[in-house]
Parts: structure tokens; sequence; C-alpha cells
């Protein structure tokens, strides 16, 4: 019974497919508080506001721009051409 368990659960770790980007996610708002500590991970500027109050700081819109989206790689191999 254990070997029928397991084999379900490394089928199911298998059959999951992760979509994560090596960049990871872009966020538009940032937090800055003073000239060395800036953190941008707001995705709108309310959550960035409400962060700094209180604390001090104010919010800027993000200077880096957002990543490109590089197409994936077909899938498909080229044959090696034997001459």
């Amino acid at each position: 019974m254990r070997t029928v368990a397991a084999f379900a659960v490394i089928a199911a770790m298998g059959s999951f497919t992760h979509e994560a980007s090596a960049q990871g996610k872009y966020y538009p708002w940032c937090a800055r508080y003073d000239p060395y500590s800036i953190v941008c991970g707001f995705d709108t500027r309310q959550q960035c506001m409400e962060t700094v109050s209180g604390v001090g700081g104010y919010c800027q819109q993000n200077v880096m721009p957002p990543p490109m989206v590089q197409s994936r790689a077909s899938g498909k191999r080229k044959s090696k051409r034997t001459y």
C-alpha cells in the first residue's frame, strides 16, 4: 500500500509544471526610506504609501523597466545533416 501511495505522490509531483522566470515578478512601485534604502516590492502606489506611513520615506515609480518577455524555444530539434 505504501508503494502505491508513494508512486501516486511522485506522479503528482511530476505532473506540475513551473513557469517561474529567473527574474521574478516586476513591481512598478518603490518605497525609498533614505538615499541608500529602497524597496521595490509594491503593485500599487496605495500599498507603498501604507508601508511608508509612520516610518518615513516616500514612494516613487520603479525606474527599472519591466523585463522583456522572451519567446520560448519551439522544442523541435534540428536534425544533423550527414554529408
